[in-house]
């Protein structure tokens, strides 16, 4: 399916389903209404997280931790590889199973967002950043648009079954973010445990080992795995549009106040 995206015109990359886009090469209108009857079980664990929050580095952390808990677990043995993927899904009842609701400041997102568009065959590329920046604050992208997506899960951040994390936090203390998520999820650590998955989980050792992970796309879903990288391509004018859609939109909700903007977003 990816390879043959190479293939599809670029204004039929993307389809709208309930007014959000999503790539037509991976994803499925039929798919989506029968998620719309998906039920989980009691114990089921969410990574919820717009494109390039990290979601591949915080599925690597849980994927590790589920792995030492099922070791733990007499006669249970493990149903989880850790060389495989995180399975991707849509979001249920968020009622029903522990969600870790994943963010990151919208300036670095909408930098990494660009290079992985570019980089990837299903979603349209951009011949330059300002046509890029465009249609990020323009509600003209994949997944739909990041404000909004704040905005929704701000109404259910104080749920006690939802614990938000953000990219950077995991970036300043990676040790103290596993611990943190193992606690949540109820997976008692040795220190060398958490030190093994704070190791496996570090941005060298996932390119390294990102070819056996995740093939040929490796390269493109780990690029720098840094903060301010936006400081490369944001222009003064373009700053300032998107303080201004930021203060207006989510300054002043839990999550807002979470992605500490001042500090990460301000030049």
């Amino acid at each position: 399916m990816i390879a043959a995206a190479s293939s599809i015109p670029r204004d039929e990359l993307l389809f709208s389903y309930k007014g959000i886009l999503y790539p037509a090469a991976v994803c499925n209108p039929e798919v989506f209404k029968a998620l719309e009857s998906f039920e989980a079980r009691s114990d089921d664990v969410i990574l919820a997280g717009y494109p390039k929050s990290g979601t591949n580095w915080l599925s690597q952390i849980i994927t590790d931790l589920i792995t030492i808990s099922q070791k733990k677990t007499p006669g249970r043995e493990s149903s989880v590889n850790a060389e495989e993927e995180f399975p991707y899904l849509e979001i249920g009842d968020a009622e029903k199973y522990e969600i870790l609701l994943l963010i990151r400041n919208p300036k670095d997102l909408a930098t990494s967002f660009y290079h992985f568009s570019n980089g990837l065959a299903t979603l349209p590329s951009y011949e330059t950043w300002d046509d890029f920046f465009t249609d990020f604050m323009t509600k003209k992208m994949a997944w739909g648009c990041y404000f909004e997506y704040l905005s929704e899960w701000n109404k259910y951040a104080d749920q006690e079954n939802i614990m938000t994390i953000t990219y950077e936090e995991v970036k300043e203390n990676p040790a103290l973010a596993v611990k943190n998520i193992a606690m949540f999820f109820g997976i008692p650590l040795t220190e060398e445990e958490l030190q093994l998955v704070v190791e496996r989980s570090s941005f060298q050792s996932m390119k390294k080992n990102s070819e056996k992970t995740h093939g040929v796309f490796g390269n493109i879903l780990f690029r720098k795995g840094c903060v301010s990288d936006w400081k490369n391509l944001f222009s003064e004018d373009q700053n300032e549009k998107m303080d201004k859609a930021f203060e207006e939109r989510v300054a002043g909700t839990k999550l807002g106040k979470k992605l500490k903007y001042d500090l990460y977003c301000k030049a």
